[in-house]
């Protein structure tokens, strides 16, 4: 018998998400018998204390005596039970210094940490995830900050509606200017968006028309690395090439920021590849875009208009290329810029359903047939206090020994 629990969340602002749904909890205990689930009391969790109840589950404020802890974003040092097996977000995977300390608490107290983000497949495909979400709701908060900019519609807040359906039948009242429309990304981000983008009956076009036509109803294009990269010697490219050696190449991103008013940002960036464009490049009279939805989200990095994150709260900010500071979203030349980095707490009982499904299918499974595809292992990311070997990278930043610590 393995013994769970679903552990509150504690980390401020508050998320409403959760691994599990009771619904989904139920499924578990019916596919796996001797697994055993406890959920810690929350006042604040999508689902309540009497739903799990109601399902036939213990609600405690003590789950100190589950041995796996399954969470959904950090946990704040003080609530770490020692000599645990827990389950979270850690963002400790690119030695971000503001989790530096919890990484260090996670191994004094002997804690096998398993990091979300890395519960990937032999080929290192991620099996779970709320990417689909987040590019859902990004795309939806990208229209609705259009309608506010242009005082054309008003689109509800995505967190104050029930749940996806709810979400999309908002977007059925909704009319849409002439809009040219540029989406990146190849995984559950860019896909999430997509759905948004085909429920509202946008039309799909290819590269070559996009840039060179003009369209009198909203269109879009969805590209990969290569259209909006290229080698600098001229030669041919490919994909692979460009994830391996993104010194290669420079971007090509300008001909589709003369022919674009929305730039939907679902992509990953990579480390060392090339930025989409500078603050120079949007001071260029030929610079066309009005709206970016960055749900990417890279700080001071590959799109220059994102210079902070935004928050659920105050979703918006206006970013003037030619002084290249933040204004007011509404101002005539702002650029709308939309950052929110934690996009699928606005849709948490959709998110939490799809990522106990995820959890039930590729996670769960492990601890019973004895890890036989190697999934625990390859997303364990301490034991017995140390580092595990593939995660030994973070040697020097446990220690304080990088970014000057």
């Amino acid at each position: 018998m393995i013994k769970f629990a679903l552990i509150k969340e504690r980390k401020s602002p508050p998320d409403r998400r959760v691994v599990f749904s009771p619904e989904k909890l139920k499924e578990a205990v019916s596919l796996f018998p001797e697994a055993q689930f406890k959920v810690e009391s929350s006042d604040i969790r999508i689902f309540s204390d009497e739903q799990y109840r109601k399902a036939g589950f213990e609600v405690a404020e003590d789950v100190s005596d589950c041995d796996v802890m399954l969470g959904v974003k950090e946990v704040p040092l003080p609530y770490l039970i020692p000599n645990k097996k827990y389950f979270f977000f850690s963002h400790t995977i690119k030695k971000q210094p503001y989790n530096r300390d919890l990484l260090r608490e996670i191994l004094q107290k002997n804690i096998e940490l398993f990091d979300h983000e890395v519960i990937v497949s032999e080929t290192g495909s991620r099996l779970i995830g709320f990417g689909r979400y987040a590019g859902l709701v990004g795309a939806y908060n990208g229209f609705r900050g259009i309608g506010l900019k242009n005082d054309i519609f008003e689109l509800p807040k995505a967190e104050e509606l029930p749940d996806l359906n709810a979400m999309l039948a908002a977007l059925d009242k909704v009319r849409l200017p002439p809009l040219k429309i540029v989406l990146t990304g190849s995984g559950k981000v860019a896909f999430g968006a997509k759905e948004i983008l085909e429920h509202m009956s946008i039309s799909k076009v290819e590269v070559e028309d996009f840039l060179n036509k003009d369209y009198d109803k909203p269109v879009y294009c969805h590209i990969d690395v290569l259209d909006y990269n290229k080698r600098k010697d001229g030669a041919p490219g490919n994909n692979r090439e460009f994830y391996s050696q993104p010194e290669l190449y420079e971007s090509n991103f300008h001909r589709f920021s003369r022919a674009a008013d929305f730039f939907i940002a679902g992509h990953f960036y990579g480390e060392g590849a090339p930025v989409f464009f500078t603050s120079q490049d949007a001071k260029s009279p030929d610079f066309r875009l009005k709206y970016v939805a960055d749900i990417s989200c890279d700080i001071a990095g590959p799109v220059a208009t994102t210079i902070r994150p935004s928050t659920i709260a105050e979703p918006f900010y206006g970013y003037d290329a030619q002084e290249e500071r933040e204004v007011d979203f509404r101002e005539k030349n702002a650029i709308m810029v939309m950052a929110v980095d934690n996009l699928p707490c606005e849709l948490p009982k959709d998110a939490s359903e799809g990522f106990g499904e995820m959890f039930l299918n590729n996670v769960l499974p492990a601890f019973f047939n004895g890890d036989k595809d190697g999934i625990l292992d390859r997303a364990r990311m301490t034991r017995n206090g140390e580092l595990t070997k593939q995660y030994q990278y973070l040697s020097d930043y446990v220690a304080g020994n990088e970014l000057g610590v």
